[in-house]
């Protein structure tokens, strides 16, 4: 990617969420862009040749940083990066594995035969 098509991408961005901005304004909804986040995804010449001259990207008048990576809360709370790489994600589930794991091996010796037993 170039640093023209950025550019007018940037701006064609721009303009587009401006004017989804004024339609939920006239819809008497709440737009709340300070709430939002922006991640470049691309390869990693695409982001390398795009990190140095983004810094931030213009949403409904409001210019947000770039990050690195974000969680995004869909069904599921994915954590994903600018190469669309899980592994952020993958470090985060294991760590939640392994505190859930820790927190039963704590309890165990509370639990009787009888509590351990499935509810039907």
């Amino acid at each position: 990617m170039c640093a023209n098509n950025t550019a007018s991408g940037l701006s064609v961005l721009a303009a587009c969420t401006a004017d989804v901005r004024q339609w939920y304004l006239q819809n008497g909804l709440h737009f709340n862009p300070d709430n939002s986040e922006v991640l470049a995804i691309g390869t990693t010449q695409q982001i390398h040749a795009t990190s140095s001259a983004v810094s931030s990207v213009s949403v409904a008048g409001v210019d947000l940083p770039t990050a690195d990576k974000m969680k995004v809360y869909w069904e599921l709370c994915v954590i994903v990066d600018r190469r669309l790489a899980f592994n952020n994600h993958v470090t985060a589930v294991a760590r939640l594995c392994n505190y859930n794991a820790q927190a039963i091996g704590y309890i165990r010796h509370l639990l009787t035969m009888e509590l351990a037993q499935p509810v039907v």
